[in-house]
């Protein structure tokens, strides 16, 4: 039985990482041949490429109501994203930053963790902090997008405050859909032909949701399994063994990153996905379902992520590049944390 959910398992992450490499693909072939603008493209589709298996994990367990699953999915990856793939990272080859990463996506990344702990503070987290999120997401992807045309300001964390509060985005997101609208309208105006490769990648796009949901589902039914099996607590398993799983493409596309000695978006990929995981993956998840927090995770690993959040950032402004020495540290306390989170005995996570 536990050789067979150990298996189930192992079938729920490949699927739901191989699910998603397909899924993304496809969409944005699909995309470009309904001549949808580059801008709608990366604003839905490649900006959250490698965080869908986390996406479709959260989601199948937010349907089950496991909001200890979910919590500890995004809490484990973002503690995985900068301890773990960074760590590895650094360890092998020493990553260059820029003040940009730091004024700008490193502290929106650490105004996301300190807002999750925010909200977490009355001890759920609701629909309507989870469309609070969301909108924040929209408006930091909106943001990023808008201003990267203009290469010689460098934008900060205060110009992303004013840029959302002035609901400038609102505006944008209008002014590029009206545009994306008429480029449409023109390119498919004899009629929209379906093509062989089209009707090959609509198939692919069917296939590969169906994949990612069965994936999902495997996965977080044998991750249950194990938290019954082992008496630990469903945020335990999400911290750990979810977390890893589908931490997997982030570690693919910085590995990639790394051997190129492209520093930049080694590190803009893992703070990328940490505050998609935040923004996004508990903006929906909450939505579906409001998510419980427990005191222990409240007191543990939520502040861990937030000392890692700062320590990373730290890392960052020293000399502009992450080193070997602080990449063991990273390691280091990694396993400390998953020493502590399975052994220790102050309650249920």
């Amino acid at each position: 039985m536990i050789l067979t959910e150990a298996v189930l398992l192992s079938i729920g992450i490949l699927l739901l990482v191989k699910g998603s490499d397909f899924f993304v693909r496809s969409a944005v072939s699909i995309a470009k041949e309904l001549g949808v603008s580059e801008f709608i493209i990366g604003l839905t589709l490649v900006a959250v490429g490698t965080s869908i298996p986390e996406v479709g994990a959260s989601i199948a367990a937010s349907i089950k109501h496991q909001s200890g699953i979910v919590i500890g999915n995004v809490l484990g990856s973002n503690i995985a994203n900068i301890n773990l793939i960074i760590g590895i990272i650094a360890a092998l080859w020493v990553l260059k930053t820029d003040r940009q990463m730091l004024v700008r996506d490193g502290y929106i990344m650490l105004f996301a963790a300190l807002m999750f702990y925010l909200f977490m503070l009355n001890g759920v987290i609701s629909r309507i902090e989870g469309l609070v999120f969301l909108l924040l997401y929209g408006a930091y992807v909106i943001f990023i997008v808008e201003t990267r045309s203009n290469r010689d300001q460098v934008y900060n964390f205060k110009d992303f405050v004013i840029y959302f509060f002035q609901f400038r985005y609102l505006r944008t997101t209008g002014k590029i859909f009206s545009q994306n609208n008429d480029a449409r309208k023109k390119n498919t105006g004899h009629g929209l032909r379906l093509t062989r490769p089209l009707a090959k990648n609509l198939i692919t796009v069917v296939v590969s949701t169906g994949v990612i949901w069965y994936g999902a589902n495997l996965l977080v039914e044998a991750a249950l399994f194990f938290a019954d099996l082992f008496h630990l607590p469903q945020t335990v398993i999400g911290l750990s063994l979810i977390a890893l799983g589908t931490s997997l493409p982030e570690l693919g596309v910085t590995l990639a990153a790394a051997k190129k000695g492209l520093g930049n978006i080694v590190v803009g990929n893992i703070i990328g996905s940490n505050i998609v995981n935040i923004f996004l993956i508990i903006g929906i998840s909450s939505i579906i379902s409001p998510l419980a927090i427990t005191q222990a995770t409240m007191l543990t690993a939520a502040p861990f992520m937030i000392a890692m959040t700062v320590l990373f950032l730290v890392f960052i402004r020293s000399r502009w590049q992450l080193e070997r020495i602080e990449a063991i540290l990273f390691l280091l306390l990694y396993g400390v944390f998953l020493g502590y989170i399975f052994f220790s005995n102050s309650g249920a996570m």
